[in-house]
């Protein structure tokens, strides 16, 4: 099983505004040369407004429009719309200044047809969260066990009903007699998803009454496969080690890997051409702001355990870590960061010296954050957090799974959290999913949240 469902809610409401874009173009034409409208109005204005709204669809991407953990009818969503309405209102002006030869200056269309468009994807956002919590399209889940991620799980539904999951049963460990009645409880309740929390491999009355599911056409999940479908993270206090030989070593993705290197060159070369005309400026400003060097190094853990350098402007005051290595606080608690640094370390631009890292291959641009010897290598890390090694089979990178879905980390329970997205990562890797953690980045960026 897999996470089809998402991703074909996902893939509504993307297709859902590429319809709502052209009809708004066909409505705002009609109306404009209404009753004179022709065939040739259409054909001048559909290639400039292809271009244009292939920018706004990424723009909506980086706003976190497609994101159904956050698609709902609420203020912070439609504050996330406005934004983003926004900025594609002056990327179409920009667009339409630097390219004339379109032989069109659509004043007045293109405020039509932002306006058409605000209107259209209000009232279809709308009519999709009300379509997809209506109790005939909800999937009905029925879970067998409990434990403490069972417990996020169902939190998580109910505070997330844009999901389209709704809990219909639970069994626990108490009434596994029901088990025995298994196929009368997912043919009363209407049971769509399964989810086992323990293993049905160890159950031999559970596997066999989930046998005679078959024909119910029941969408069957373990825990770990589940809560990574709902939350985009593993679980790492219910999985074993057999979970890492069935999802990673079987996976070989040598051409991926092999094509990422070569994007991975290209990009931090063009980067660094252009960075090479903010070095002068950076460093002007470290240095007015505080004594020290300009660049920083620091000794991070790599891939297959290896050590290099990382290289970065410095955003701390000199002599930072005279007492050894600590926990970053968080930026506006840590008096080390000095005024230029804050201000480096939200626009992420103290890390433009790491495309040398980059270009070196002890880096990339996507992957789990390089961690410090003296964290990854100390007793404490191996006692409480459980398989961490394993996030250094790739390569770390400049932004990555953990670092856009959770806040910086500054103790080992942040670590814990922060390796179930490294985990995630690992597992789907892909150029998608690169592409959409470089989109993420681009927006906590510009949001100066920073990583």
């Amino acid at each position: 099983m897999n996470d089809t469902s998402i991703q074909f809610k996902k893939a509504i409401l993307f297709f859902g505004d590429v319809i709502i874009l052209y009809l708004s173009l066909i409505i705002t034409l009609y109306l404009r040369y209404w009753p004179s409208h022709t065939m040739g109005d259409w054909q001048q204005h559909l290639l400039p407004f292809s271009i244009i709204y292939a920018i706004w669809l990424v723009v909506f991407h980086i706003t976190g429009l497609y994101e159904l953990d956050s698609a709902k009818n609420t203020l912070l969503f439609y504050s996330a719309l406005l934004k983003a309405i926004i900025i594609n209102a002056a990327i179409a002006v920009l667009f339409f200044y630097l390219f004339p030869s379109f032989g069109i200056s659509p004043k007045t269309n293109l405020a039509m047809d932002l306006a058409i468009v605000t209107i259209l994807i209000y009232l279809w956002r709308q009519a999709f969260n009300r379509l997809i919590k209506s109790p005939g399209l909800l999937n009905n889940v029925l879970i067998i066990g409990y434990d403490k991620e069972a417990d996020q799980i169902i939190r998580y539904i109910k505070d997330n009903p844009q999901l389209g999951y709704r809990i219909k049963k639970m069994i626990t460990e108490k009434e596994t007699r029901l088990v025995s009645d298994l196929v009368e409880t997912v043919v009363k309740e209407k049971i769509q998803t399964i989810v086992t929390i323990a293993d049905p491999r160890q159950d031999g009355v559970l596997i066999k009454n989930l046998y005679h599911c078959l024909p119910l056409k029941v969408n069957l999940f373990d825990l770990p496969k589940f809560y990574e479908i709902l939350m985009d993270k593993i679980p790492v206090s219910v999985i074993e080690e057999v979970w890492f030989l069935e999802n990673l070593m079987s996976s070989q993705k040598s051409i991926y890997d092999a094509a990422k290197r070569g994007f991975d060159i290209i990009f931090a070369l063009l980067l660094g051409i252009i960075a090479i005309i903010l070095f002068p400026l950076i460093a002007i400003a470290i240095k007015l702001n505080s004594l020290g060097p300009i660049f920083y190094r620091q000794k991070r853990v790599g891939q297959d355990n290896r050590i290099f350098e990382i290289i970065k402007f410095r955003s701390m005051i000199q002599g930072a870590e005279k007492n050894g290595a600590q926990w970053a606080a968080k930026n506006k608690l840590d008096p080390r960061i000095t005024r230029v640094g804050n201000a480096l370390r939200k626009t992420r631009l103290d890390e433009l010296p790491q495309l040398l890292n980059v270009l070196r291959g002890e880096m990339a641009f996507v992957g789990p954050r390089p961690e410090r010897p003296e964290f990854v290598f100390g007793t404490t890390m191996q006692k409480e957090v459980p398989f961490y090694q394993v996030r250094h089979l790739v390569k770390p990178g400049l932004t990555g799974w953990a670092q856009i879905n959770y806040e910086y980390g500054a103790s080992y329970a942040d670590t814990l959290q922060k390796l179930q997205y490294d985990f995630y990562y690992l597992k789907n890797r892909s150029f998608l999913l690169d592409l959409s953690i470089l989109l993420k980045t681009i927006k906590i960026i510009l949001s100066r949240r920073g990583v």
